[in-house]
């Protein structure tokens, strides 16, 4: 089994949290961001031993974790957080690998090469950056990158633009519209036109972006025919939301990916040959490209 979308925090990126004094920040373990409410982090959730046993008790044999982009790290110039992150992150055990990041505000490929040099599996971006067409064209530099790199990207939800009073507003409205933006905009903007080889992941289903195919076409536009480089994940999303999706863009398009801690495996009622395509095949296939997918193991 192989998992794209899961967080692990290093303990030198936990550290650098607790030493800043604005948001984002760490008091103890209350995480507080500039958008969303405080939240109370379990810090058994990022206990690197349990986590590695509960991949190895789950039979997962990748688990690609990722920088937390909603507290915005991405965006606030601070060198000494996103190097915690990496540094942490490249010495993470088996099963573990992790998606490079990249500081937005002054975004360098030699950077980015080098991550991807030492083991990063691509680049995740978070969704709130990347809501227009220009806004892909202006990261143009990194996409060619990667293509020529023949290395993925993670679009992940960014940071949230409200702060209401429920706790799951910023997940279920802001990042889901995050999501579908990027992923019309990725559309308008001909991405795959300009980027024929790159390999695309939009986290949590896009959103459901593409189950709105429909309203597209019936205000005049055209989804096109299926993207083999273009994947969706499974988190947050239960058997409703990915079969939905899995109707229009095909399974060979959907990934396995939890979210985890914060969500886990959800049965996504597809069958067997479905579940083992969703979880091992096209992960594998988005992570490294073509070719042969890895030998199955436990689901």
């Amino acid at each position: 089994m192989i998992d794209v979308h899961q967080h692990l925090w290093p303990e030198a990126f936990v550290d650098r949290l607790r030493a800043r004094r604005e948001p984002p920040y760490l008091d103890g373990w209350t995480l507080h961001t500039a958008t969303e409410a405080p939240y109370d982090v379990d810090p058994a959730a990022h206990e690197l031993g349990k986590r590695v046993a509960l991949e190895q008790d789950a039979g997962t044999t990748l688990a690609v974790v990722s920088l937390s982009s909603p507290l915005g790290v991405e965006e606030l110039g601070d060198a000494e957080l996103l190097n915690g992150w990496h540094e942490g992150a490249s010495l993470f055990p088996e099963p573990f690998k992790a998606w490079a990041s990249v500081d937005l505000l002054n975004p360098e490929v030699e950077q980015l090469e080098s991550l991807l040099s030492k083991g990063f599996l691509g680049l995740q971006l978070p969704a709130h950056v990347l809501s227009s067409p220009s806004s892909w064209e202006a990261l143009g530099e990194l996409l060619r990158t990667l293509e020529r790199s023949n290395k993925p990207i993670l679009v992940h939800p960014g940071s949230a633009s409200s702060n209401e009073a429920p706790c799951w507003w910023a997940p279920v409205v802001d990042y889901t519209t995050q999501l579908q933006a990027a992923w019309w905009a990725w559309h308008v903007f001909g991405g795959r036109r300009t980027y024929p080889r790159l390999r695309l992941c939009f986290a949590a289903a896009a959103g459901l972006a593409p189950v709105h195919h429909e309203r597209l076409a019936a205000r005049g536009g055209r989804l096109g025919t299926i993207d083999p480089n273009l994947y969706v994940d499974t988190s947050s999303y239960g058997p409703q939301g990915i079969d939905a999706v899995a109707r229009i863009l095909g399974i060979d398009q959907v990934v396995h990916g939890t979210d985890r801690p914060y969500a886990g495996t959800t049965d996504l009622r597809q069958g067997d040959a479905a579940t083992a395509v969703i979880r091992h095949d096209n992960p594998h296939r988005l992570l490294f490209g073509a070719g042969t997918t890895p030998e199955r193991g436990v689901q």
